[in-house]
């Protein structure tokens, strides 16, 4: 599975910008799909993740309520609707894919990952 992310760029506290992940190489709906995101100087972490069996999401405690994940399996795309901005939200974020995944959280689940894009969040 290839990953590509796109979407990110610069944006004021209180306003929203939407990610965009699109997958090939492989079905689509076999992979949960998840995105995570690096700030400088600390570990990357788990933000959101949609698994197609059931379309479930789940989300990290920080973005609950404020970001939203959604997929169109048409496109084989995943999609992450980011409203409320903070500048503690600014790091680059990656999207990932995985399969049958128990614990969404922890990276190493994940099989394939994106590039990563940039967002940055100004105060």
């Amino acid at each position: 599975v290839q990953l590509q992310a796109s979407g990110g760029g610069l944006v004021q506290a209180g306003g929203s910008l939407r990610l965009s992940c699109s997958a090939s190489g492989r079905t689509f709906s076999d992979y949960d799909m998840g995105w995570f995101r690096q700030a400088p100087g600390k570990e990357r972490e788990f933000v959101s993740v949609i698994k197609w069996s059931g379309g479930s999401t789940f989300y990290a405690d920080s973005v609950k309520g404020r970001f939203t994940i959604s997929g169109d399996n048409a496109k084989s795309t995943v999609y992450l609707q980011m409203n409320s901005l903070k500048p503690e939200d600014t790091a680059v974020y990656y999207c990932a894919a995985g399969r049958s995944l128990r614990i969404v959280s922890t990276e190493k689940n994940y099989d394939y990952w994106g590039q990563g894009t940039q967002v940055t969040v100004s105060s």
